[in-house]
C-alpha cells in the first residue's frame, strides 16, 4: 500500500476540518468561542461527544485489552448510563439555571473563588497530562506506522498534528469544535465498522457467521460476579463506571462546556440521554473487533505481540491490504484530534473565566488577545508534555503518571457532592489542602492495597473513595454559619 496514497487521505481529511472551521469560526460572534452562540443541535452535540468519549487509547488498547479481560470493560459502560442519567437530571439543570460558562463558576457561588480556582487547576492539570497521554500513545502509532515512513522525526510529527489542531481551533471555539468533532466521531465510527467488516471479509465470515463467533469465544465473558477482591469484579467496575461518567464528563469543562451550548436546557438532557444509549452500542463494536482480530491472528498465523496494544495497528496497517490500511489511519487520526482539540478550548475557557476572573459576555480587545495566547501556550505545554513522555520512555512511569491525574477527578466529585448535599459552608482558604490529601491518600492506598487488604485490588471504586475523602475533609474545615443558597435554588 502507497504510503503517499495514505498521505492524500489524511491531507484530504484535515482539509475537511479546515473548511468547517473556516465556516463555523466566520459565523461564530462573540460568544462563539465559548458558548456555540447557544445555538448548537442537541443532535449534532450528541453525535460530536461519541469522538470526545472515545480516544485513540479507546481506538487501540480497548480491541486489543479482550485478551486478558475479555469483555469486562463493558460492566463498566453499562455504569454510565446511570451516570449520565444523573448529569442529565441534576447537574445539567443547576448549569442552566446559574447560566454557567465554566462549570466551576458553581464553586466560587458556593464555597469562594479558592475554591472556584482549586477546581479549575484540578480540571487543567487533569486534563493536560490525559489529553498528552492519549496524544502520546496515537502518535507513537503513527509515528512507526506512517511517519516515519517519511523520516519525520516523533518531535517533528508531535508538533505538525498539534500545529493542526492549533490551526482549527484557535478561532472558532466552541462553535467550531461542535462540528470538527462530528465529522471525527463519523470517521472514528466508520474506522471501527469498516475494521470489523474487512476482518470478516478476510475470515469469509458474514454478519451471521461474526456474530455467532464472537458470542461463542471465551473472550466474550461479560459479566464477573464471583471474584470481588479482583478489578474486574461486576458492582466494582458498575459503581466505578457511574461514577466516571459523573465526574469526568458531568464535573469536567472539557465534556460540558458543549452540552451547554445546546440552545436549551431540555435539548441538553436530550442529548445526554441519547448519548448514553449509543455510547453502548458503540464500545460493544470496539471489544468485538478486538475478538475478531485475535481471531483472525491465530487464522493467518499472526504471533500477536506482547503489547495488546500493538495488535489493531499490526493486523490493520500489515495483513488486510490497502484499504484496511487508510480505515485504520484515518480512524486513528480522527482519534488523534478528537482526543485534543476541545481540551485546548476548554482549558483556554476555564483559565480565562475561573483563574483570570474575565468576563465571558463582554470581551475586551485585550482579553481576546490573551485568550489567543494563552490557547496558544497550552498547545505549547502539551507538545512539552508529550516530548517528556517520549524521552522517559518508560511505559509504567508514564501510566502511572496518567492514572495519577485520573485520581484528581475525585476531589470535583467530592467538592461538587458537598455543595450539592448539604447547606453547609466551608472554610475557602482551606479547600486546596483538603483537594491535595485525597488523591496522595488513595494513591499510597491503590499502591499498597495487596500488603495491606490481603490481596485486595482497587478498581473503579477508588474514584468513589477519593471524593469520599475530599467529602469528609470539607466537613472537617466547615464554618459554623450555614450557606445562603437561594440563588443556586
Amino acid at each position: 500500500m502507497s504510503m503517499y496514497l495514505i498521505l492524500f487521505s489524511v491531507i484530504g481529511y484535515f482539509g475537511l476540518l479546515m473548511l468547517i472551521a473556516w465556516y463555523t469560526s466566520n459565523k461564530a460572534g462573540e460568544s462563539g468561542y465559548f458558548t456555540g452562540n447557544k445555538q448548537s443541535p442537541w443532535y449534532i452535540v450528541a453525535f460530536g461527544l461519541i469522538g470526545d468519549s472515545l480516544s485513540g487509547v479507546t481506538f487501540i488498547s480497548v480491541p486489543g485489552a479482550v485478551a486478558t479481560n475479555q469483555f469486562s470493560y463493558m460492566q463498566m459502560v453499562l455504569g454510565y448510563i446511570v451516570g449520565y442519567l444523573v448529569i442529565a437530571q441534576f447537574l445539567l439543570p443547576l448549569y442552566y439555571k446559574l447560566n454557567l460558562i465554566s462549570i466551576y463558576s458553581y464553586l466560587e457561588q458556593r464555597f469562594g473563588k479558592i475554591s472556584q480556582k482549586t477546581g479549575s487547576l484540578f480540571f487543567i492539570l487533569s486534563r493536560l497530562v490525559g489529553a498528552a497521554f492519549r496524544l502520546y500513545i496515537a502518535l507513537i502509532v503513527l509515528d512507526v506506522y506512517f511517519f516515519s515512513a517519511f523520516h519525520i522525526p516523533f518531535f517533528v510529527s508531535a508538533l505538525i498534528v498539534i500545529g493542526l489542531i492549533l490551526l482549527y481551533t484557535y478561532k472558532g471555539g466552541i462553535k467550531t469544535l461542535v462540528w470538527t468533532d462530528t465529522l471525527q466521531s463519523a470517521f472514528l465510527l466508520g474506522g471501527v465498522a469498516l475494521s470489523i467488516y474487512v476482518v470478516c471479509s478476510q475470515l469469509n465470515y458474514s454478519l451471521v457467521d461474526a456474530v455467532l463467533a464472537i458470542k461463542e469465544s471465551p473472550m466474550s465473558k461479560l459479566f464477573f460476579f464471583d471474584d470481588w477482591m479482583s478489578k474486574n469484579n461486576f458492582f466494582k467496575q458498575f459503581l466505578g463506571g457511574m461514577f466516571i461518567a459523573i465526574a469526568m464528563t458531568g464535573l469536567d469543562q472539557n465534556m460540558m462546556q458543549k452540552n451547554l451550548s445546546c440552545k436549551s436546557l431540555e435539548d441538553a438532557q436530550k442529548n445526554i440521554r441519547w448519548f448514553s444509549i449509543v455510547v453502548v452500542f458503540i464500545n460493544l463494536l470496539f471489544v468485538s473487533l478486538g475478538v475478531l482480530l485475535y481471531q483472525f491472528a491465530a487464522a493467518k498465523g499472526i504471533i500477536t505481540p506482547e503489547k495488546t496494544d500493538q495488535l489493531f495497528p499490526n493486523i490493520a496497517l500489515n495483513y488486510v491490504g490497502g484499504i484496511g490500511a487508510i480505515v485504520f489511519i484515518l480512524g486513528i487520526t480522527a482519534a488523534t484530534f478528537s482526543s485534543a482539540d476541545s481540551v485546548l478550548t476548554t482549558l483556554t475557557t476555564s483559565f480565562c473565566i475561573d483563574i483570570l476572573g474575565y468576563d465571558e459576555t463582554h470581551e475586551t480587545k485585550e482579553h481576546k488577545s490573551n485568550r489567543h495566547l494563552i490557547h496558544i501556550g497550552f498547545a505549547l505545554v502539551l507538545f512539552l508534555i508529550i516530548i517528556i513522555f517520549k524521552e522517559l520512555n518508560n511505559d509504567a512511569v508514564i501510566n502511572q503518571v496518567f492514572r495519577f491525574a485520573g485520581y484528581t477527578y475525585g476531589p470535583l466529585l467530592g467538592l461538587f457532592a458537598f455543595g450539592l448535599f448539604n447547606k453547609i459552608s466551608v472554610k475557602d482558604k482551606l479547600v486546596p489542602f483538603v483537594c491535595l490529601a485525597a488523591p496522595i491518600i488513595c494513591y499510597q492506598l491503590d499502591t499498597y492495597s495487596k500488603d495491606l487488604f490481603n490481596g485486595y485490588q482497587f478498581g473503579q471504586e477508588l474514584l468513589i473513595l477519593n471524593g469520599l475523602l475530599t467529602f469528609i475533609g470539607l466537613w472537617l474545615i466547615k464554618n459554623n454559619k450555614q450557606f445562603a443558597i437561594s440563588k443556586i435554588k
